[in-house]
């Protein structure tokens, strides 16, 4: 038997792995040192570029797909404007945010996650909460969720975990045995799994949903100083889900009933508005917390990092193109104007080059010059040439500096500054707190919410053939919460002290 039918064999049946299994490589053949932290400028230092792994990495996962988005494939998109609550210019010079009652036009996709364009939208899965705003400083790409938190806190993991979750490359089927067995070994996926399989893992339509950015950003305001955020915007139609029952029953009667709820209720004049804000966080308290507040598994409590209501924004029309406007629709968190910049999150600092390299290579290098991602700000730069450009350009000066000066650097938009601290490294963040906050949202369950969390689950987990997997999964959960842990294991099939004694290796290391 060769060494492909021993691993198949082996996935298939839940049976040992090789006893020298051999080294995880690059495309050009060389052994990785580690593929699970990208190399870091110090603890809490930016990614390295030169981390060839995890740019090759990135960069072909986002090629893996013709030509539908790897990742929220399944969409639909509406056009609204956002209006300022007030004047934020002590917070950030995003002029966005510089006076009450400044309106900027917008467009919003909604969309799920892990599956493919035709699927139902009564899937439990994540709903992407894509935010372009087109303010007079440039485009602004706030790409978010409907949940705050996310399954890892590094994006080296990323094609790792869309792969387990996507189907089998051998039976073309979403198998719990594969993305339970890379969970098994992820512990901070237990909040996000949480609640994934709680009501909210299903969302009854797109319109009563809330929306996060998820990971932490900065505002930067016009005396430099720096502020980490945090946004979260709260659909003003309240938040409704369904059951794992009631999805079903949707899904027979129409599989695409939150596109046609949208429609519909735009259609009607019922403009859905959802409420922007930010948590605001001086860079001094980032270590007063029992975890790494960069963490994208993590939640911000409110009492620490209080909310700022910064405005509303309004769907009012619906695209007159599906494909021209939805589908070509790009966003990217790297698309920020002056005042907001990204913070040192590992998963975001990978999503800045992973999200625009993948829209280069599905739509085309000047997807940004499609009217719909188009910026209603001036564009000057001397990218030229590629497929489709249609920049017009007219002017014999391709290049910078020039005597004529026909553009020229502006210091007042310099990006912030950040002291480094520590060696260049490839470790792990040193306060992971993996399992606090995904106990705190089970014990805030009403009784029949955790009873229905745990149905949901156990319906998935149940599924899998290795108990050393489903005794890790319990194990987390355990940890998580002790009545959670103990709920679960029964429904399915594992003893509490096997799980505690499966994830035991875990915590020592």
């Amino acid at each position: 038997m060769n060494l492909k039918s021993v691993v198949l064999l082996a996935l298939l049946t839940g049976g040992p792995a090789l006893a020298n299994p051999p080294p995880l490589t690059t495309d050009s053949g060389a052994p990785v040192g580690s593929n699970q932290n990208s190399k870091t400028a110090g603890p809490r230092g930016g990614i390295l570029l030169e981390d060839f792994h995890l740019i090759e990495k990135l960069a072909r996962f986002d090629r893996e797909r013709i030509p539908e988005r790897v990742v929220h494939a399944r969409g639909v998109g509406a056009y609204g404007s956002f209006e300022s609550y007030g004047d934020f210019s002590q917070l950030t010079r995003a002029s966005i945010f510089s006076a009450k009652g400044k309106k900027t036009p917008m467009f919003v996709r909604f969309s799920t996650v892990i599956h493919p364009q035709g699927s139902p939208e009564t899937v439990r899965d994540p709903r992407g909460f894509a935010l372009k705003f087109y303010t007079d400083q440039g485009n602004w790409d706030l790409v978010g969720n409907n949940l705050p938190v996310f399954f890892i806190r590094d994006a080296i993991k990323f094609p790792d975990m869309v792969h387990s979750l996507k189907p089998s490359p051998v039976t073309n089927r979403q198998d719990p045995n594969r993305f339970f067995d890379f969970f098994s070994h992820v512990p901070e996926s237990t909040h996000m799994l949480t609640q994934v399989y709680s009501d909210l893992g299903i969302p009854a339509n797109y319109r009563q949903m809330n929306g996060h950015g998820v990971h932490a950003f900065k505002f930067v305001n016009a005396q430099g100083e720096v502020r980490y955020v945090k946004f979260n915007w709260k659909s003003l139609q309240g938040v409704k889900s369904l059951t794992a029952e009631e999805a079903a029953r949707t899904q027979a009667e129409d599989f695409q009933h939150a596109t046609h709820d949208l429609y519909t209720a735009i259609g009607k004049g019922q403009f859905p508005s959802w409420e922007l804000s930010a948590q605001v966080l001086e860079p001094k308290d980032l270590d007063a917390f029992a975890f790494d507040p960069l963490d994208a598994t993590k939640v911000w409590p409110e009492d620490k990092a209080p909310s700022i209501k910064l405005g509303k924004f309004t769907l009012d029309r619906m695209p007159d193109n599906f494909f021209e406007e939805t589908e070509q629709a790009a966003f990217s968190p790297g698309v920020q104007p002056p005042g907001i910049e990204p913070s040192e999150d590992r998963l975001l600092q990978g999503r800045l080059f992973s999200y625009a390299d993948t829209q280069r290579y599905r739509v085309g290098a000047n997807y940004q010059q499609l009217p719909i991602n188009r910026a209603r700000a001036q564009v000057n730069n001397n990218n030229q040439g590629g497929n489709m450009n249609a920049a017009n350009t007219k002017s014999d000066v391709n290049y910078e500096p020039s005597i004529t000066r026909e553009s020229e650097d502006v210091p007042a938009y310099l990006l912030s500054r950040a002291p480094l601290s520590g060696t260049t490294q490839q470790a792990p963040i040193a306060k992971t707190d993996n399992f606090s906050q995904a106990g705190a949202f089970y014990a805030a369950l009403s009784p029949a919410e955790k009873e229905r969390l745990v149905k949901n689950l156990a319906a998935d987990l149940g599924q899998v053939r290795d108990a050393r997997v489903k005794a890790r999964m319990v194990g987390f959960f355990f940890s998580a919460n002790a009545d959670y842990g103990t709920r679960l294991a029964k429904a399915v099939g594992i003893k509490v002290d096997d799980a505690k004694a499966a994830i035991a290796p875990l915590a020592a290391r």
